[in-house]
């Protein structure tokens, strides 16, 4: 996300054609990022929302207090920050609609590719009358909370989907409506006989973790790590219900800055590999060598990658054995051994 759009967002009222909230006022700030600056005579108190690990990070760290989830009704206004995710903005202005008064400001803000001018469009179909501003490469849009939300609410808002009639998911999140196929890839390579401590990397909604564990009956625990809380809390509950007798952890971490603390037989994982629409075989490197320190000696990293991704280098560096399992047109499964 452009520091830009944060400008953009806004900018209203810096111009005044919002009044500026009074003190004493609460405003959500939902898809909050670090590096906003609040205009002078902005009096709201903020309540700031942010999901993704990394980036809650960054805010604590710029002293913004966030939280992962939003509670609480009756708050006089919302910002909103676009994400490239058309159902995550939709569901984000749902949230609103449901926590903001009536008679209420919504303000949205998006870059061009966030998908801000359809959702515009949107928007006055659904009736709101949204006013908008150019600014700073991208567009502010904002109206006012109706008397009667339901409908639209209940348009906008992310839908439950159920893959493989057993996993519970939802718009917004990372292959949402099917197992990733090199996931699926990754999971057909499994162990069988596995009986030790596993670590799921990036774990998702948890489909890894499900296969693991009826690939291999006697595990003994699995933790999964996850940046998404949203994603996490579904992780807990398809694993609640595709294996109750399994012992699992769960940890919202950002591995790339907060590492695991204890020491594995076993990692798996299914390393994103772009940020955007460009490729960043960095990301998935870094979680290689986390890997690496998260093993005990003798155990094993199982993972998928896109087949063009160089990752070999970076398993040589740091495991005593490492090769190709398989691959198919699209992706490849690697093993290491530390």
């Amino acid at each position: 996300m452009s520091r830009e759009t944060l400008k953009t967002l806004f900018h209203p009222f810096v111009t005044e054609a919002v009044a500026l909230p009074d003190a004493g006022s609460r405003y959500l700030f939902l898809g909050a990022e670090a590096g906003f600056a609040k205009p002078e005579g902005f009096g709201a108190e903020l309540t700031v929302v942010q999901d993704f690990r990394p980036e809650f990070r960054r805010l604590e760290a710029s002293h913004q207090h966030p939280v992962p989830t939003v509670g609480g009704e009756g708050y006089d206004g919302a910002l909103i920050l676009c994400s490239k995710h058309k159902g995550v903005n939709e569901d984000r202005i749902a949230e609103a609609l449901q926590r903001v008064r009536a008679g209420g400001l919504v303000l949205v803000a998006g870059a061009k590719e966030d998908g801000i001018l359809p959702l515009r469009k949107q928007l006055d179909r659904l009736g709101f009358a949204p006013e908008s501003m150019p600014k700073y490469h991208g567009v502010v849009v904002w109206f006012t909370v109706p008397q009667d939300i339901s409908v639209q609410a209940s348009t906008l808002a992310a839908k439950p989907v159920t893959v493989d009639g057993r996993f519970e998911t939802r718009s917004g999140l990372f292959s949402h409506a099917h197992a990733d196929e090199g996931s699926e890839l990754l999971a057909s390579r499994l162990p069988t006989n596995f009986d030790g401590n596993a670590a799921d990397f990036g774990a998702g909604w948890g489909y890894l973790s499900v296969m693991l564990a009826e690939a291999s009956p006697r595990t003994n625990r699995i933790d999964l790590f996850e940046a998404s809380h949203e994603a996490l809390e579904h992780a807990k509950r398809n694993l609640a219900r595709n294996c109750p007798d399994l012992t699992a952890r769960f940890f919202w971490q950002d591995l790339g800055n907060e590492p695991p603390k204890e020491k594995y037989d076993l990692v798996i994982m299914n390393p994103p590999f772009h940020e955007g629409h460009a490729a960043e075989p960095s990301i998935g490197a870094a979680m290689i060598k986390v890997a690496a320190d998260a093993l005990r000696g003798g155990g094993e990293l199982l993972m998928v990658a896109n087949r063009g991704l160089p990752y070999e280098p970076i398993l040589g560096a740091h495991f005593k054995q490492h090769t190709e399992v398989c691959r198919n047109a699209r992706f490849k499964v690697l093993w290491a051994k530390r």
